[in-house]
């Protein structure tokens, strides 16, 4: 039902699919995102030469940012609740572009350990403000697909990183390097700004798609101006939010170690730096391809009968599985079987990280999904920090181990998902405190369809 708020689709030329436009410039906001960060691992191999750092410096650079990505997603998923999309994200874009151009002005260790913790703080906002985005302009059935198209931005920003960045490098060097990418934040803005207003208000939006995007609020008679706003003690209270803060803390840190380490693991098993360059894309793109998959197929098992929480579950069960596949890298010294054995990782991962994504969006009413999804990433990113630290640490300890510097960091990065599987399945279940709580959202998680599976 229209509110009497809205601006009149009329007024304005209307947008047909505008709901995937929304879609589509959160996908370009996550490109560019992923392209910033990018820039420092793939000219890792370069700098560590040119200012001598070991992999326990360059692992305290990417802690850095780290650090500050997680105090950013506590703080920033509060504040987009409150501030709302629209001005969250700009402040986050603009944040973060003036920060990745003003990296070229680094001088040393020091320099760039100061410039990705702004970086990391600036950034944090994407994935906290995007599953908010997606929770206002998608219905339950297709906030999966919509959540594994924005966050597919992350896989092709790290596969088109190396084409854009490594050209630029051998043409004027490094400082260049980090200005060109920074500029395409300023263009996004300007897109941004002009397309981006909530539903209820938006002047290009068609009464026939804002019927469709209120769909669950209209058959659960939930009055879209009224939602629940609880604070983080009231959350944490209940098991779906250590369900989801448990999602992405045991996939994120398996994901940084490809995006952060992947090129420096290439060269430790011996592999030539000019060799890689022909498969360094390949885990980006799978990651890419499981983030549809994990997707599309979710919201096709919905539609043949699953309940959406025993769809939700089966992935996460196929992606943990799959992340595995990183283990037999210890085995071979070939780069494509490397490559193609990281490529079903990352793939595997995406398709996991889709779930887990799309989890808060799922689980909790407007006014908490991004607080719910900042906590899961704050969480994330602290165990993203533990993590590098001890790659930087065992990785340096073991490097007389020539070839088999990484070996412990792959068999433990292919475990980690599988338990955090484990976890989910316990924790995201319908349960007593849910209902004494008064998380309508989650109760309906569980009632979302009359199939019963042995999943809910």
């Amino acid at each position: 039902m229209l509110t009497s708020t809205q601006h009149s689709p009329g007024k304005t030329r209307s947008m047909v699919s505008l709901r995937w436009w929304i879609a589509g410039i959160l996908f370009a906001s996550t490109v560019i995102n992923y392209v910033d960060r990018q820039t420092l691992s793939v000219l890792a191999p370069y700098l560590k030469l040119q200012y001598r750092w070991t992999n326990s410096d360059y692992a305290n650079i990417v802690i850095a940012f780290r650090v500050a990505y997680v105090l950013g997603q506590a703080t920033f998923g509060r504040v987009l609740d409150r501030i709302g999309t629209r001005r969250g994200l700009t402040f986050s874009v603009l944040w973060y572009s003036i920060i990745s151009i003003a990296t070229s002005a680094a001088q040393g260790f020091t320099g760039f350990l100061g410039f990705r913790f702004l970086l990391g703080f600036g950034e944090s906002a994407n994935w906290p403000a995007a599953t908010k985005a997606v929770s206002e302009w998608f219905p339950k059935k297709e906030r999966a697909l919509a959540t594994a198209f924005f966050d597919s931005g992350s896989s092709i920003g790290g596969a088109i990183a190396p084409s854009l960045i490594l050209p630029i490098y051998s043409r004027w060097g490094w400082r260049p390097a980090f200005v060109i990418p920074g500029l395409l934040g300023f263009i996004w803005l300007i897109v941004w700004r002009k397309l981006y207003h909530i539903p209820e208000m938006h002047p290009r939006i068609t009464h026939s798609e804002l019927e469709h995007i209120q769909t669950d609020k209209i058959e659960a008679g939930v009055q879209p101006v009224r939602q629940p706003n609880p604070g983080w003690f009231e959350l944490l209270r209940i098991p779906q939010t250590w369900g989801t803060i448990v999602a992405r803390l045991f996939t994120d840190p398996v994901w940084f170690f490809v995006t952060d380490w992947f090129p420096i693991y290439l060269v430790a098993k011996g592999l030539e730096l000019k060799n890689t360059r022909v498969v360094i894309w390949v885990p980006f793109i799978a990651a890419d391809l499981g983030n549809l998959v994990g997707g599309f197929l979710s919201g096709h098992l919905v539609n043949r009968g699953w309940s959406l929480g025993a769809a939700r579950k089966a992935l996460v069960v196929f992606g943990a599985i799959g992340v595995m596949m990183l283990i037999p890298t210890i085995f071979t010294y070939n780069l494509y079987m490397i490559a193609g054995l990281f490529g079903f990782a990352t793939m595997s991962y995406s398709v996991f990280s889709t779930m887990a994504n799309v989890l808060p969006s799922d689980l909790f009413q407007g006014g908490s999904v991004a607080t719910v999804s900042g906590l899961g990433g704050a969480a994330a990113g602290v165990g993203t920090i533990v993590a590098s630290k001890l790659i930087g640490h065992f990785s340096d300890a073991n490097q007389l181990a020539a070839g088999h510097s990484f070996d412990s960091i792959v068999i433990v990065a292919g475990l980690v998902p599988f338990i955090g599987m484990i976890l989910v399945l316990l924790l995201v279940r319908n349960s007593k405190a849910t209902q004494n709580l008064g998380f309508r959202m989650i109760v309906r998680f569980f009632r979302s369809s009359n199939v019963k599976t042995s999943f809910q």
